[in-house]
């Protein structure tokens, strides 16, 4: 029910098909984020129009509103939201970092106060699990303790000792075998505790695997090797998970270190504050001179914003605040996620991904290509060979 098809590598880096009860879909990926049981401003049609193969919901969110009951009673997501392919769906363990100023963590699960209302919600492994079924995603995550950066090692230690209990916890209480669960590996930055919540979690040998508590504030001097470090020792068969990571030069560096799948509100939050993707950089909306510019966001792209407008046009819609401007932002950053996972799959399945990726680099950084980077391409086996200075 989810084999996970290795089909094409270069060096770490990895192109499979991961099959799941609602569709088969083609790693490496990006989800887009529909926290609320939408992706903010993009129609279902338009999601599959660009490319997307899952999308993430959030536990949390929709246990407190509209409630798991009402999703089940629509079929779950795919009919709630009218999206039909595959869901995945985060445990609520993200929640108790964001949410630190309101919650309690005990051995039992996490009290929170509900940022709707300030009533006292509590979250165990159990009603996670049983929300994520009554949420009916494909995908279902283990609850977890995200630690926060910076962190004193005994916590990260006590907490991924606790984290592993409550995947025990989790796996007692999963009742649908449609579902697949992913546990999650924590440890923070640090090797030997990576090392030792890897030695906890992999006999419970789940279908996927996670890599968690990354992409929290902490340098990336610090944070790509960590996903060098965890990649490289889960299971090779089986997909791989970079939590909460969506920069398009996040994607690129943990292709290269064979991570599978990214997710992240970061495309459509940038698209929504007025700045689009490319591979120039950032293209600012904000700012006067695309207002003068008769041309596409990105002349490379398929999406509806750049076969349709100018930049010229775009930047008037956000500086009028018209809503047409974020949401067509958000739609091409999206695609433009889509496509750039897209052209790393077409370069490892040609053999390719290492000059690619050195291209692309150098165009994206503007020759400055930071030492984070190359680290993460020479461990991947992509050795980032820069032009010899004169």
């Amino acid at each position: 029910m989810f084999e996970f098809t290795i089909q094409a590598r270069e060096g770490r880096a990895r192109v499979a098909q991961f099959h799941t009860p609602r569709g088969t879909v083609t790693t490496p990926m990006f989800m887009p984020v529909g926290t609320q049981g939408t992706v903010k401003g993009i129609s279902p049609q338009e999601l599959l129009d660009i490319g997307s193969q899952m999308i993430l919901g959030n536990t949390y969110h929709l246990m407190l509103r509209p409630g798991e009951a009402l999703v089940a009673a629509h079929g779950g997501l795919p009919g709630f939201t009218a999206y039909p392919g595959p869901f995945l769906t985060d445990s609520g363990g993200f929640q108790v970092m964001s949410l630190g100023h309101m919650r309690k963590i005990t051995e039992e699960g996490v009290t929170f106060k509900s940022h709707l209302d300030g009533s006292a919600v509590q979250l165990t492994p159990e009603r996670s699990i049983a929300v994520q079924e009554a949420l009916g995603a494909d995908i279902i995550m283990a609850f977890d303790e995200c630690p926060p950066y910076p962190a004193e090692r005994e916590y990260i230690q006590r907490s991924l000792e606790r984290t592993e209990r409550w995947l025990a916890r989790c796996l007692q209480a999963k009742t649908k075998p449609e579902q697949a669960l992913f546990a999650i590996v924590q440890g923070g930055v640090h090797h030997d505790l990576r090392q030792q919540s890897l030695e906890l979690t992999l006999p419970h040998n789940t279908p996927g695997f996670a890599l968690g508590g990354l992409a929290v504030g902490e340098p990336k001097e610090e944070m790509y090797p960590a996903v060098a470090y965890t990649a490289e020792r889960l299971p090779d068969h089986k997909p791989r998970y970079l939590m909460g990571v969506g920069h398009p030069e996040d994607l690129v560096a943990g292709i290269a270190l064979g991570v599978d799948m990214f997710d992240c509100v970061y495309p459509t939050r940038t698209g929504r504050f007025g700045y689009a993707l490319t591979d120039d950089g950032r293209l600012n909306l904000n700012a006067s001179a695309p207002r003068q510019q008769l041309v596409p966001l990105d002349p490379e792209c398929d999406c509806y914003a750049c076969q349709h407008y100018t930049r010229a046009y775009l930047a008037h819609l956000v500086k009028a605040e018209e809503m047409l401007g974020p949401r067509m932002l958000s739609l091409h950053n999206l695609r433009y996620l889509h496509r750039l996972v897209e052209r790393t799959r077409n370069a490892i399945q040609s053999g390719t991904f290492g000059s690619w990726a050195r291209a692309w680099a150098e165009r994206y950084f503007k020759a400055s290509v930071p030492a984070w980077f190359e680290e993460a391409l020479a461990t991947g086996g992509q050795e980032l060979v820069l032009p010899t200075q004169p």
